[in-house]
């Protein structure tokens, strides 16, 4: 039945595509991985919103330029950010909510009433709700997460906030992995350390980095030392069944995919862009 809804949702977007249509990109480099172009219009769709979401291919030299430019566009309403761009946007944007602005990221962005723009960041908020629909609740667990970039900030933040017991963080970009420790040590809820590609120990292994995407990339972990009790997620969407988490799975771990993630991130960015 839902697909069936999703499909009359998609075609009445489709049908009612025309000049009133409010138009929001999604930028990126690269970007013809990326789900949020069908996923999110689709939304839309079933929010009865005449809006569509256009994926933009832009350098990280180009984003200023690029930003400047659609924003003398009217019917611009949004911009969903992806990598390599969410620490750059958050800088364009002429305000973020608390959480943006201490991470110093952004992965969605709306219009204020002056025409600049406004920022937020919700993978974190979306992949602790996966985790928790996969049936893995953070309160009180020790985390290991992989990867300290835009998204890997905004899930170490909301681990932290959901109540970890402990989180170590490992980046092979040493100075990014140290700022975002030290900041989220300040927050004095969980000791917060830097960690290694071992998750012997961790009850929670994440891999928040884009290894894995290609099929010659290697883990991005030590996967010989996990065990059957650990929870392992990814945030790749494709392939949807990355190797860390078929590796997991065949050791009999409960794990949650990038698809996973992205459904719950779908809907606040939706919420956030519909000024909810």
């Amino acid at each position: 039945m839902r697909a069936g809804r999703d499909l009359a949702a998609e075609d009445k977007m489709i049908e009612t595509l025309n000049g009133a249509t409010r138009v929001h990109f999604i930028v990126g480099d690269p970007i013809a991985q990326v789900k949020s172009p069908a996923g999110v219009t689709q939304a839309f769709g079933q929010r009865q919103q005449n809006a569509v979401v256009v994926p933009a291919h832009v350098a990280p030299a180009d984003l200023a330029n690029w930003l400047r430019g659609v924003s003398l566009a009217k019917n611009v309403d949004g911009i969903i950010v992806t990598v390599p761009h969410k620490f750059a946007c958050c800088d364009l944007c002429g305000s973020t909510s608390d959480r943006a602005r201490f991470l110093k990221t952004v992965n969605t962005m709306r219009r204020n009433a002056d025409g600049s723009w406004h920022g937020d960041i919700f993978d974190g908020l979306g992949f602790v709700a996966a985790m928790r629909d996969n049936g893995c609740e953070p309160l009180g667990k020790r985390a290991l997460l992989v990867g300290a970039g835009g998204a890997g900030s905004a899930i170490a933040h909301a681990l932290v906030m959901a109540g970890v017991s402990g989180l170590a963080i490992h980046d092979e970009d040493a100075a990014r992995r140290t700022s975002l420790v030290d900041r989220l040590a300040t927050l004095g809820r969980a000791p917060v350390t830097h960690g290694s590609p071992d998750p012997a120990g961790f009850d929670i292994v994440l891999n928040a980095t884009p290894v894995g995407m290609r099929q010659a990339d290697p883990y991005p972990l030590e996967v010989a030392r996990l065990s059957a009790d650990m929870f392992v997620g990814c945030v790749i969407t494709v392939p949807a069944i990355t190797p860390l988490i078929a590796a997991a799975r065949q050791l009999g771990c409960a794990t949650m995919t990038g698809a996973d993630m992205f459904g719950r991130v779908r809907d606040l960015m939706v919420d956030f862009l519909l000024g909810a």
